[in-house]
């Protein structure tokens, strides 16, 4: 896949993708309002242009919705898997730990501002986590069911849960670390017989069919209701 970045004054900056599996140009918009637009490769950059210029409604509509459903910022507690975090309203954004308890104070709880310095805050935290707990969970299923893989990296990542290379290098996404664990697994495995079957045909549905006790589809639903964004 091939990507640029083209600037529309309606909606802001697109994203062009061609990919080789497109038979059609498609239009998503993200829930951080950014869109991405992915097209077959015989398809020319002004077409691609044009199509979005057609669709400018329904992109700007759905903009709109994410920024409606944007999640309020409520204080209180959350619990991850390795801390208690606090947030509350405060005189400044400022963060203090004592060991696995974390304090997050924010001057306006309501504005732009505290929104981004709490989501870079937790996205610190489930990193954190994430290269702490995922590492040795992959390798003790790599293990126990025989699927070698290269090298891992954990990123922050909008657009999937994880990913596996041609040479069997892992991704994984740190928001991850927000999911139950059995969509944690679910995913890990997933990856796993990715390092096999580079595909989504049959054989790779059977095989993690059979890893995840014949729920594959089902627990594939389930971790598609949960966002990878961070709030």
């Amino acid at each position: 896949m091939t990507a640029k970045v083209v600037q529309f004054k309606q909606i802001g900056p697109v994203t062009f993708i061609k990919n080789r599996r497109s038979k059609n140009i498609k239009i998503s918009v993200k829930p951080d309002q950014t869109v991405r637009v992915s097209f077959p490769f015989y398809a020319s950059s002004s077409e691609v242009s044009l199509f979005v210029m057609k669709n400018i409604s329904w992109i700007t509509g759905q903009q709109q919705k994410f920024e409606t459903k944007k999640s309020k910022i409520e204080p209180g507690q959350i619990q991850t898997r390795l801390h208690t975090i606090t947030v509350l309203e405060g005189a400044a954004n400022k963060t203090k730990i004592n060991f696995n308890s974390i304090e997050i104070s924010l001057a306006d709880i309501d504005s732009e501002s505290s929104r981004i310095y709490l989501e870079n805050v937790l996205v610190g935290i489930y990193r954190f986590e994430a290269k702490k707990l995922l590492p040795p969970k992959l390798t003790e299923l790599a293990l126990k069911h025989g699927f070698p893989f290269n090298r891992l990296t954990i990123r922050n990542n909008k657009r999937n849960w994880g990913s596996c290379s041609a040479r069997n290098n892992i991704s994984l996404n740190l928001q991850m670390m927000k999911l139950p664990d059995e969509l944690i697994d679910y995913i890990l495995l997933h990856e796993l017989v990715h390092t096999r079957i580079k595909n989504h045909g049959p054989l790779f549905w059977a095989k993690l069919d059979e890893l995840t006790n014949f729920r594959a589809r089902e627990l594939s639903k389930r971790v598609r209701k949960f966002s990878t964004y961070t709030l």
